[in-house]
């Protein structure tokens, strides 16, 4: 089964930045759409940002207020998600996730592949 793999987590103080990377050699752009999500712990995960099937369009939910982008996919198949101005409510497990037949990727009932996702700890 192909597999996503999330990375670039950690330990940041806030209003500090991460750039968190998700692995996707298996999932062709023009047949798959793909999103980042958080899960806070009891919640269920809920999407920061989406990228469009083909890669170049990119969608994020008013919570994230800017803060995060999602840079146009590259050639080597990495999904990258810029976080800036880190608070500490972002502290959470995030996830990217693949969407087969979706035009975008924002609902998480429609992932149909997830990456093992990366811990994000925004702390002085």
């Amino acid at each position: 089964e192909p597999r996503l793999v999330d990375s670039g987590g950690g330990l940041v103080q806030p209003g500090g930045s991460l750039r968190l990377s998700c692995a996707a050699p298996e999932f062709p752009f023009n047949g798959f759409s793909f999103g980042w999500f958080r899960r806070r712990p009891g919640h269920e995960r809920e999407v920061v940002a989406g990228i469009k099937r083909g890669g170049k369009d990119t969608y994020y939910p008013a919570i994230v207020n800017g803060r995060f982008t999602s840079p146009q996919v590259d050639d080597r198949h990495m999904l990258n998600l810029q976080m800036n101005d880190l608070k500490d409510e972002a502290t959470d497990t995030y996830y990217c996730g693949a969407c087969g037949t979706s035009l975008w990727c924002r609902n998480p009932h429609a992932v149909g592949y997830w990456g093992p996702g990366t811990q994000v700890t925004v702390s002085s």
